[in-house]
Formats: C-alpha cells, sequence, structure tokens
C-alpha cells in the first residue's frame, strides 16, 4: 500500500513531470530502503496472511471482488505490487496459485522471511516493472493489485493493457489506489485535510527528488475518468468502483487516512473489470 512519506532533510517534495524510466527507478529503490521500515509499521494491520484492500480494512473474504471464494481454488492469480506477498499467501491458502510480482527485491525478501518463519510453502515471487509483465499472453485467470505498483506507474494505460495482454478472456482485474478525489486536499489527517488546495485536474505527478534533482519517490495521479478511459480502451469492462467507507472499529490513522477524515471523503478506490 502506498504510504504518506516524509522527505528527508536534503530532499525537496513538489509537483513535476516525471517521465516511465525515473519513476520505475524511484519506486524500486525507495521500496528497497524503506520496505524494512513499511513492514515494520503495517505488518501487524496487513498480517502475514490477510487479503485487505485498503486502511478502511475492506477485505477481500467479505468483498469477494474476484469472484466467490470457493472458486478460487485452481485459478491462477497474479498480484501485481505484491510486497512481502500477504495477498498472495490468503489466495494460495483457499487452493489458488497465485504469482506475487513486485518491482522491489527487499519487500520480496520480506515474502520470503514470511514463508521461514510460517514454516510453509514459499509463495512464488518475480522481480518485475508491471508495465512490463514477462509472462505469456493468456496465463493468469485473475490479476489483483492493493495498492501496489498503480499509482507509481508513469504509463497506467500500458499498464492496463499489460494485466490484459496475460489475462485468459473473461479474467478479474482488481486494483486499489488512493482516492483520485484526495489528491485534490492536502496529505494530512486532521482537519487541514479537509480542505481543498489542489486541482483535481492537475495530472502533475508528487515527486520527493534529491539535491541534485534526482527523483527518490514518485506517484502518479489520475482522475476517476482517467481510469475507467485506461481500463476501456485495454480492452476491459468496468464491472464496478467500490468506495470503502470509514469503518467505527478503526480509531487510528493510516498516514493521512484517518477516522476524521473517512467520515468526509472517500479515501479508496478499488476497481473491478473484466476482461473482453
Amino acid at each position: 500500500m502506498t504510504l504518506d512519506t516524509t522527505p528527508d532533510d536534503d530532499e525537496l517534495a513538489l509537483r513535476r513531470p516525471a517521465a516511465a524510466e525515473e519513476s520505475s527507478r524511484a519506486s524500486r529503490q525507495w521500496w528497497d530502503r524503506n520496505a524494512d521500515e513499511y513492514q515494520e509499521e503495517h505488518g501487524e494491520f496487513l498480517g502475514d496472511d490477510r487479503f485487505t484492500w485498503c486502511p478502511e480494512g475492506l477485505d477481500e473474504a467479505a468483498a469477494q471482488l474476484l469472484g466467490p471464494t470457493a472458486e478460487l481454488a485452481g485459478r491462477r492469480v497474479l498480484e501485481i505490487g505484491a510486497g512481502a506477498a500477504q495477498c498472495s499467501r490468503w489466495l494460495a491458502a483457499r487452493g489458488a496459485l497465485p504469482v506475487a510480482l513486485d518491482i522491489s527485491l527487499r519487500q520480496l525478501q520480506h515474502s520470503r522471511r514470511i514463508d521461514e518463519q510460517r514454516g510453509t510453502a514459499p509463495v512464488p515471487v518475480v522481480q518485475a516493472d508491471g508495465e512490463q509483465l514477462p509472462f505469456a499472453d493468456g496465463a493468469f485467470d485473475l490479476a489483483c493489485s492493493a495498492y501496489g505498483a498503480v499509482p507509481f506507474s508513469a504509463d497506467t494505460a500500458r499498464l492496463m493493457r499489460e494485466v490484459h495482454r496475460v489475462l485468459k478472456p473473461g479474467g478479474r482485474w482488481v486494483f486499489s489506489v488512493t482516492h483520485p478525489i484526495r489528491w485534490a486536499f492536502p496529505d494530512e489527517p486532521g482537519p487541514e485535510g479537509l480542505t481543498a488546495t489542489s486541482s483535481y485536474f492537475d495530472r502533475t505527478p508528487y515527486v520527493e527528488q534529491d539535491a541534485n534533482g534526482r527523483a527518490t519517490y514518485v506517484e502518479h495521479h489520475r482522475t476517476v475518468g482517467d481510469r475507467v478511459r485506461e481500463l476501456v480502451a485495454a480492452g476491459f469492462t468496468l464491472l464496478d468502483l467500490v468506495e470503502p467507507e470509514w469503518p467505527n472499529r478503526l480509531t487510528e490513522a493510516w498516514g493521512p487516512w484517518s477516522p476524521l477524515r473517512g467520515r468526509h471523503l472517500p479515501g479508496t478506490a478499488i476497481f473491478v473489470a473484466r476482461r473482453g
């Protein structure tokens, strides 16, 4: 999942263009540097084998956005931006055949660590960029991504085409991202995060860069309409757009996600699509 970041003292946060190569390099290096801290901070919430779509805590076990849980057995599933493969581990426990892909080697090493600590069969993992999937056409029945890859991709139209290519006809592609409306508001969990300060229609990427102007972290914004058009252009049919509400049981903030903001603004958008 996307982590609210704080630039180092020698870094500058700004909005500027960032092409695919620069974005990919920044994401790989940032997650390799910060994977340990991320897993330590959020590991309890994510669990070792929990499939949760978002900070609001919507689990696949309840939502069944990939289809009925009882029908997962034997299905080949690609998890894109898998981190430590918690979602893939949940899928494997239900008889699915997942492959966990991430751009960060360190994140995938955490996946192996979890498997070794649990004494369970390792989840198959692949280090690769979501815009260049190293799989054959029609290799998977389902594809999913819980806050992985999509927000960090400079060319999500290409990413959608790649997912379409590796899915079988009729296969579902479900992914969650920070709700696009949040880009108009400051990344603050308190009252200051409830006042729009930017244009929702400004697609300029958020970039953290070092003193030499080299990007160290990049996220890309698309409007809801942009996401729908990318899916349709790639050959998908949009089945649902889920906007989870903040549950009363969650009383702590996760970066800019908080009970206060969750009562007023959607924090997550989950796109459910089917390959034509």
